[in-house]
């Protein structure tokens, strides 16, 4: 790894003196501190730790990703809601629940499954079946995170089976249309797949990019079933936009290959497609918190150089991730508060 980041201390303090007041959606800030400490505040409905450091915690709204942070120490990603939180499991599946919204995470181990395509249809279908007995069944936002999500070649790719298992297992949870979502590879060491979601008990607003074709509707040329997502969501409150993993995509291509300045610049123009869509002032804020999911470690120093220049007092968790396309250097998820 290259060396670590600690930028976000200074931020993450900032994000700390947020308040809820007046707020419909989930407050999403990233924060210093522990489980037990994190999860003790009022209206916590879920913890995201980073990284095989992280620490370990039996709660259902804790969960540790499998993905490397750059900075040190690996802040604590928070949602908070406005009111009491519930929180419990159901077989393989960890959910919490309060004031309308939901949290619902599985991870399942591929070798119990039977690759990429089974694996992610058995989670899909798992999510689904517990939404569907949920008052919180409207998808906003999911996000996939699978191994070696480039290997094989053609429809073999593992991102490709990924795709189809997904859309085999989803059945009609998204009959009201795709959340946003974002699909990117770990480098945990055993192949493993981590859904999880933030669901409301009223439907969001998708949001397309008018600079790229939506991506349930790629060519062929992306696999047998196109990606299933939208490229943002305005949630229920019409106070925040929950944007999908953003690259450097025009259309449906790829640009700027081997360009990592000109991958970031495309992304950042793309997220501002979405903003001006989704009827938001331009530029992001120290209250808007995104994620820069970086394929080679070597290039961390640059991409955080860039942001840093780019988007001044925004708060970048940088973390070390493959793209869904083995072209793509770069891709930028996260949130806009109104």
């Amino acid at each position: 790894m290259t060396p670590s980041y600690p930028r976000l201390d200074s931020m993450v303090q900032g994000c700390e003196n947020v308040r809820l007041a007046g707020r419909r959606a989930p407050l999403v800030t990233y924060r210093a501190g522990d489980p037990v400490t994190l999860l003790a505040e009022p209206g916590t409905l879920a913890a995201l730790g980073f990284g095989s450091g992280a620490p370990a915690s039996a709660d259902s709204r804790w969960l540790t990703i499998a993905l490397e942070s750059f900075h040190a120490p690996a802040p604590v990603e928070v949602w908070q809601v406005e009111g009491p939180v519930s929180h419990g499991r159901d077989g393989e599946l960890r959910w919490s629940a309060g004031a309308g919204w939901l949290f619902a995470a599985i991870e399942l181990d591929e070798a119990m499954h039977g690759g990429p395509r089974d694996t992610a249809a058995a989670a899909y279908r798992a999510l689904g079946a517990f939404l569907h007995a949920r008052p919180e069944r409207h998808v906003q936002r999911i996000w996939n995170y699978l191994g070696a999500i480039n290997q094989g070649e053609g429809d073999a790719e593992r991102y490709k089976a990924f795709c189809e298992g997904r859309a085999a297992g989803m059945g009609d949870v998204f009959a009201d249309g795709f959340p946003a979502a974002t699909a990117i590879g770990h480098h945990a060491g055993h192949a493993h797949l981590q859904v999880y979601l933030l669901a409301c008990d009223k439907a969001g607003q998708r949001v397309e990019n008018p600079r790229q074709v939506s991506a349930w509707r790629y060519p062929r040329q992306y696999g047998r079933t196109p990606p299933s997502f939208a490229r943002a969501m305005a949630l229920p409150g019409g106070d925040a936009l929950a944007i999908s993993g953003t690259a450097a995509v025009v259309g449906h291509a790829s640009a700027h290959q081997n360009d990592l300045p000109a991958q970031l610049d495309e992304t950042l123009t793309n997220l501002e497609a979405l903003l001006t869509s989704a009827g938001m002032a331009a530029g992001f804020d120290t209250q808007s918190p995104l994620k820069a999911y970086v394929r080679h470690p070597g290039d961390a120093a640059t991409v955080h150089a860039f942001l840093q220049q780019r988007l001044p007092g925004v708060p970048v968790l940088m973390l070390h991730g493959d793209i869904c396309r083995s072209e793509l250097l770069v891709e930028i998820d996260g949130w806009r508060y109104a």
